[in-house]
């Protein structure tokens, strides 16, 4: 990849003709200010310099910003675990969102990624498409992009920066032991299923954000949780060599779960009573409507994983958690009528839509 060599131009920002999970982003979505006056004449290598040159204190990073290539030190005996990420102006953010928090969830959902394979990260390189070099947008989102990596020791090692859409994309890299990593396809029939946090927080924050609703510290919990989602790295490095599959929630609970039982070849009995309740959820929403943030909403980061039932127990004291941990249904054999079953107070439950896709096809309202 080649490091920032090319030139960023100015130019007019993109129409906002977007769409977010599902629905057409309209002008009154937008939430904060992000200025397209004022441009600014920086060239790239002055953005590299001012807001993204940052001396590293890992041993590791042998050449980073500024040469055509990072050159990295792997140590012997680990595996190198890689993700990327691209995030949308109008499809993974609102238009106008603070360039802070896009900064910080650019790096967040990767980090995500990192932690349902129970990796420990090290690297990133960024890909940045710009409108135009705005000072007060690169200072912002710069500092919401070094606030989460600065709180894990991951390294900017280079990128590239391009004219056009808001778009950036970020490949983070890190490792694990030789012998223990964490994946999709590892869960078997009669494993416990366990999920973190509390899912459709998130989903429930951008509807918050969508409605301009009033809610006190409720909506703002909520915006805060779509905003900025924690990555489990902790509970996944814990999990690694004791989990029999995991992923990460992102597209929703249960398109996620479903894609975690295909690549497992099983399915799974979804306990819609079992699933963690958020009180502030409950105070601004209907129950029909946060159980369908909860199973369908996406963007929680959270991670689903499964324990053997012979060990789930010890397994589950032993854990240090910084969030609770839910367990939520059980691994079964593969079933005619699809992957997971839901059953709420016994009985089999539907949910309206399900999660996320970028490509499914019609235009759900």
């Amino acid at each position: 990849m080649r490091c920032w060599i090319a030139p960023l131009a100015r130019f007019a920002p993109p129409s906002a003709s977007s769409r977010y999970s599902g629905r057409r982003l309209q002008a009154s979505d937008k939430v904060a200010n992000r200025s397209y006056s004022c441009p600014m004449s920086l060239g790239e290598f002055d953005i590299i310099a001012r807001y993204f040159a940052r001396k590293s204190a890992r041993g590791d990073v042998l050449l980073g910003v500024g040469d055509d290539a990072a050159v990295l030190d792997v140590h012997a005996g680990r595996k190198l675990v890689v993700a990327m990420d691209t995030i949308v102006e109008g499809v993974h953010f609102l238009a106008d969102s603070d360039a802070a928090d896009i900064g910080y969830r650019a790096i967040a959902v990767n980090l995500s990624d990192l932690a349902a394979m129970g990796a420990e990260p090290a690297w990133m390189t960024l890909s940045l498409s710009l409108p135009r070099a705005n000072e007060q947008w690169l200072n912002g989102f710069s500092s919401g992009l070094f606030e989460l990596a600065n709180q894990y020791n991951v390294a900017l090692v280079g990128g590239d920066t391009v004219r056009g859409p808001l778009v950036i994309t970020v490949q983070i890299a890190g490792w694990v032991e030789a012998d223990a990593w964490l994946t999709r396809s590892g869960a078997k029939p009669g494993d416990l299923l366990f999920v973190s946090g509390i899912p459709g927080e998130a989903a429930a924050g951008l509807a918050v954000m969508q409605r301009h609703m009033l809610g006190g510290e409720s909506a703002a919990f909520l915006k805060h949780r779509f905003l900025r989602p924690r990555p489990r790295i902790e509970l996944g490095r814990q999990l690694r060599a004791v989990a029999t599959a995991a992923m990460d929630v992102s597209d929703g609970l249960l398109t996620d779960l479903k894609k975690l039982c295909v690549a497992s070849g099983c399915g799974a009995q979804l306990n819609v009573d079992s699933l963690p309740e958020s009180a502030a959820m409950r105070e601004l929403f209907e129950a029909d409507d946060g159980l369908q943030y909860a199973l369908a909403g996406g963007d929680d980061y959270e991670l689903l994983f499964t324990l053997p039932p012979e060990r789930a127990a010890s397994v589950l004291s032993s854990l240090q958690l910084q969030q609770r941990v839910t367990q939520i249904g059980v691994i079964t054999g593969p079933a005619e009528d699809g992957p997971v079953q839901c059953l709420r107070d016994g009985q089999p439950f539907r949910i309206k839509r399900a999660g996320y896709d970028h490509f499914a096809a019609g235009d759900p309202q």
